[in-house]
């Protein structure tokens, strides 16, 4: 049995995958994807090939289709099993048939079954695709093509083999454009690859487009940032039916999706929390050694989640509880049970997080996290988890499933860290656990998007949220999202609804948003006409569609138990009629033209996903002898691999490298003075130190200096880095406060000189 996965045929000749292109429409917060694959196959025997790829974790797959010479075939989503043998079918009656289905463990990974391409044969396949893109700290949208398929560490361990396919070897080229359109100007877009410049269609700059600089070989995932001027506005788009569907039904009918971005008043929105339990729950599986991004300069993943865990334990609120959990094969925690925040057990937590390395083996969640949900909660401190993960798991559904049954209890806030995080896991976590989701990729900081959900942490949690509706009589409404669990000040909510029945053009209905905040009960409106927009086309009917597919996907895994077949039975129905995939169907494509029985055995080949540092990205998938005419075959399973273990450099080879002793890398100022900091909020100064810095007139109370210079320093060399020290700052702030110091003047004048600063004293908060 070859053991090259498909990189290279027995003659050494490259994989059939030539090339990739993507083209990106985004309207709005909504991205409709087209991507073509060309095929090609150069062997002298007819193959069959199998490529194994990532999509985002929430993305509606709505078109499938195959062009073989002249002939175009068009697939359609069947229930999974009729799929598979109808492609079984075709094959050995010598038909091609392309086979695309969602795998079961994961949704954000799916295989693509290219059957029986002749000798000297191109296909080219289209896949389509639409995703909402998340709103990120800085207001960015975010759209992540995922290139990289980090093998997902499986629990169970079952057997696949799988070799290294290093990223250089990826023999395939991408092209990828991009058009973005909105009722706002488009500021601008950003990416981690090289782009072409920005080009504006209108003088509005409401429309424009972009493209990746030529010569991107697709070896790692491609982000784009998309910034609007005045992103927060809530919106309503209505969208008309199908014509050929029956009204009443989901495609027949027409839908909304609306944006809701709630405004809190400034009352409550100013007071922080002061109580809360908050759980850090932190990967330290193998692959968290790896470097944040590809440039392989920047510091690894862990290092960067030890100097989050740093400004996170710093910026807690005196009074509140705390522990730390790490895992990989298995778990530790710092404290058996949640402490209460103080100096002692903040600097005892501190030492152990900068003891840890990736060294735990591989990414076991699951375990952990049923040991946090096991501990009992703590009166009148909401508890608060914060999972930081690279995502590389196998059993994403189950991990999910778990924080839902507790979302009652907890809400849980993620962090995908480094390219290749599952977006299917981080989303659902949070979306899950009434939280927020964060991805930080190479060049990011992590620290500012950490502090973002510490602050929407600390935000009073919204409670009883309800959604009420005003239409005109003869409409009526069946809302398709799951019920809202969470609000955050200037954070998208999404809701999609059907709108069954008629009502006169000029029509307009209202949607009313209530909730209680920190006990004030809050609204918001919003009036929309519901007459349908021009041209969309059908896409916010299949992210309706996909939104109601997953809630019933995830009941129908709860209820697994009870043998209920109605809601797998919807389920199927719900995505044969919008043709958007789910995990009971697939899309299926034969081509039934006067096929001849396929002469001699077929090849099977891999096709490789890129990887990183050679971790394995094409997949062998298990075997398949098969011939024509012989009936069916064992199904494709997806990797189920362990995580390579770290590496440790030993110490000779780096000081050959960088000529120094094996020290940590220098510490950045904020972080070296971060760290100074005690629990309660003050800065403390050594005697000699205060020498150093000039002796005020009074005696003056050294940790008063010593907070005030923190804060002068802070202000005035560090204001672009704000958000991520503003928590502690405030917490600074009211400890000066609390000691009623009667020289504070004197000592930010002082200070101001000594730092070469002009930071007035009302900036500081004083």
């Amino acid at each position: 049995k070859m053991n090259c996965c498909g990189l290279l045929t027995a003659q050494k000749e490259p994989v059939p995958l030539k090339s990739v292109e993507v083209e990106l429409e985004v309207r709005d917060h909504v991205a409709t994807v087209v991507s073509t694959l060309n095929y090609e196959n150069k062997e002298d025997k007819p193959l069959e090939a199998v490529f194994v790829f990532p999509l985002p974790g929430d993305a509606a797959v709505c078109h499938f289709s195959a062009t073989i010479g002249q002939r175009q075939i068009v697939a359609e989503v069947k229930e999974k099993q009729e799929a598979r043998e109808e492609y079984d079918d075709a094959l050995s009656s010598g038909q091609q048939a392309f086979l695309l289905e969602e795998s079961e463990q994961s949704p954000d990974i799916f295989s693509l079954s290219v059957g029986s391409l002749p000798p000297g044969e191109s296909a080219s396949i289209r896949l389509e695709y639409v995703t909402e893109l998340a709103v990120q700290a800085d207001d960015g949208l975010r759209f992540c093509l995922p290139a990289v398929l980090n093998p997902r560490y499986q629990p169970q361990g079952a057997s696949v083999q799988v070799t290294s396919v290093p990223a250089s070897l990826v023999p395939y080229s991408l092209s990828f454009s991009a058009r973005v359109s909105s009722p706002r100007p488009v500021s601008k877009v950003e990416s981690n690859c090289s782009l072409d410049p920005l080009q504006y269609l209108n003088p509005e700059q409401t429309q424009a487009t972009v493209k990746l600089a030529a010569g991107h070989k697709f070896d790692r995932d491609v982000e784009l940032l998309i910034y609007y001027k005045d992103a927060h506005q809530p919106t309503a788009v209505v969208e008309a039916g199908q014509a050929s569907a029956k009204p009443g039904t989901l495609m027949g009918d027409p839908v909304v999706m609306l944006s809701l971005y709630p405004e809190f008043p400034q009352a409550v929105m100013s007071s922080v929390a002061s109580c809360g339990e908050f759980v850090f729950l932190l990967d330290r599986s193998g692959s968290m050694d790896s470097p944040m991004d590809h440039s392989k300069r920047q510091e690894s993943r862990i290092g960067s989640a030890r100097d989050t865990l740093l400004l996170l334990l710093k910026s807690l609120p005196m009074g509140c509880y705390f522990n730390i959990y790490s895992f990989g094969s298995r778990f530790q925690h710092i404290f058996p049970k949640s402490v209460k925040y103080s100096q002692k057990t903040m600097k005892e937590s501190l030492k152990k997080v900068e003891e840890m390395g990736a060294d735990l083996g591989g990414t076991e969640i699951l375990e952990p996290l049923k040991h946090i949900y096991s501990q009992s909660c703590i009166p009148n401190q909401p508890r608060q988890l914060f999972v930081f993960t690279d995502g590389e798991v196998g059993n994403t559904k189950e991990v999910i499933s778990l924080v839902k049954k507790n979302s009652g209890s907890h809400r849980c806030f993620s962090f995908g860290i480094g390219e290749g995080a599952s977006s299917a896991l981080i989303n659902g976590l949070a979306k899950e656990g009434g939280g927020h989701a964060q991805f930080i990729t190479g060049t990011d900081r992590m620290q500012p998007k950490v502090m973002q959900s510490l602050r929407f942490a600390l935000q009073p949690a919204v409670v009883d949220i309800s959604v009420t509706w005003d239409l005109p009589k003869g409409v009526s409404v069946t809302v398709l999202s799951p019920p809202i669990t969470a609000l955050f000040q200037g954070q998208r909510s999404l809701i999609y609804a059907q709108l069954t029945g008629e009502s006169s053009k000029a029509a307009e209905g209202c949607v009313t948003v209530k909730y209680s905040l920190a006990g004030h009960p809050s609204q918001n409106q919003l009036h929309f006409s519901l007459k349908p927009a021009e041209d969309t086309g059908l896409t916010v009917h299949r992210l309706a569609a996909r939104t109601l597919i997953r809630s019933l996907e995830m009941e129908e895994r709860e209820r697994r138990g009870e043998q209920d077949k109605g809601v797998k039975k919807k389920v199927v129905e719900v995505s044969v009629q919008s043709g958007v995939s789910s995990v009971f169907t697939a899309f299926i494509a034969v081509n039934k033209g006067d096929g001849e029985a396929v002469q001699g055995p077929l090849v099977r080949r891999n096709v490789p996903t890129p990887s990183e540092c050679g971790i394995p990205g094409a997949l062998e998938i298990q075997g398949s002898d098969r011939r024509a005419g012989t009936g069916r075959t064992l199904r494709s399973q997806l990797a189920k691999s362990q995580e390579p273990r770290a590496k440790s450099v030993p110490p000779s080879l780096l000081n050959k490298q960088s000529g120094t002793e094996p020290k940590q890398t220098p510490r950045d100022p904020l972080l070296q003075l971060v760290s100074l900091q005690k629990a309660s909020g003050c800065w403390v100064l050594d005697p000699a130190l205060a020498a150093a810095l000039g002796k005020t007139r009074k005696k003056v109370n050294q940790e008063v200096w010593a907070t005030i210079l923190a804060l002068i320093w802070l202000h005035g060399f560090k204001v672009d880095a704000q958000d991520e020290w503003q928590l502690l700052a405030m917490k600074a702030v009211s400890w000066l406060r609390a000691q009623n110091a009667s020289c504070v003047t004197e000592c930010v004048e002082a200070g101001n000189v000594l730092l070469g600063c002009n930071v007035k004293k009302d900036v500081l908060g004083l």
